[in-house]
């Protein structure tokens, strides 16, 4: 297979249900596109039957690939198959299929307008959460968001959405320095590219909200302190980006 356009990852844990439809789905959409690409589902230590599942739609999926991840975490799995992957552009998707893949096209005009990365959002003009999300889950993810952009994300109206694309150059840039390996790594890996001067969009989305979700209340907390840990982390450049900078100068 030559060189792929696009890169599109799936972390994957305990998702041998959902999983399925969600790879049906990504095939039927890119299946008439114009350009190669690929398909990488990293499993992330499921107890379930996720990668036997994963693995027998090898030989059914044009360009599927499916990997493993041994160390826990969604930003660990999110990491092992954007560095894995060979796309220009990596896109990371849910397994639950809550953004169908049909949101790239609508962020693939961005990256010719020059933006490095552009991101799926369910709060800004446009978007749409099919159903509503409960009014505590609104009311925590909003309170989370505005401390979140009080301290590393001024104007970045939602950090979490697991739909997010990124130039091939800012992949390889951002993640080989990114270190949370849960929940927080959303935000850890749009303030590193802030942070490297790449222009971030954010894009409306259809979200459809499952019912079923690996995310509990005590995540919302962690993150906040994984976002303090960010902000003095980028104080005391512990990141070494300025470093990074001048070598490359």
């Amino acid at each position: 297979m030559k060189k792929p356009y696009l890169s599109v990852i799936i972390p994957a844990y305990n998702e041998a249900k959902r999983l399925p439809l969600t790879l049906i789905d990504i095939d039927k959409h890119l299946a008439t596109v114009n350009f190669d690409y690929e398909i990488i589902v990293v499993d992330n230590n499921s107890s379930d039957a996720t990668l036997e599942i994963a693995q027998r739609f090898i030989p059914l999926i044009k360009n599927l690939k499916v990997i493993e991840c041994k160390i826990q975490g969604k930003g660990a799995a999110v990491k092992k198959g954007i560095l894995e992957a060979k796309g220009e552009i990596r896109l990371f998707t849910d397994a639950d299929n809550s953004t169908s893949i049909d949101h790239f096209f609508k962020m693939e005009p961005y990256f010719k307008e020059g933006y490095e990365v552009v991101i799926g959002s369910r709060d800004v003009p446009g978007a749409q959460l099919d159903p509503p999300q409960p009014w505590y889950r609104n009311l925590l993810g909003d309170l989370g968001n505005i401390f979140i952009q009080l301290m590393v994300l001024k104007g970045i109206k939602d950090t979490q959405c697991g739909f997010k694309a990124f130039s091939e150059k800012a992949a390889l840039s951002i993640f080989p320095l990114s270190e949370i390996k849960g929940w927080g790594f959303d935000v850890e890996i749009l303030a590193l590219a802030r942070k490297m001067g790449y222009k971030i969009k954010e894009i409306p989305v259809h979200w459809v909200n499952s019912s079923f979700s690996h995310v509990k209340p005590s995540a919302y907390l962690n993150v906040l302190l994984e976002v303090v840990k960010i902000k003095i982390r980028l104080m005391r450049n512990k990141y070494g980006i300025e470093n990074q900078s001048r070598k490359s100068a």
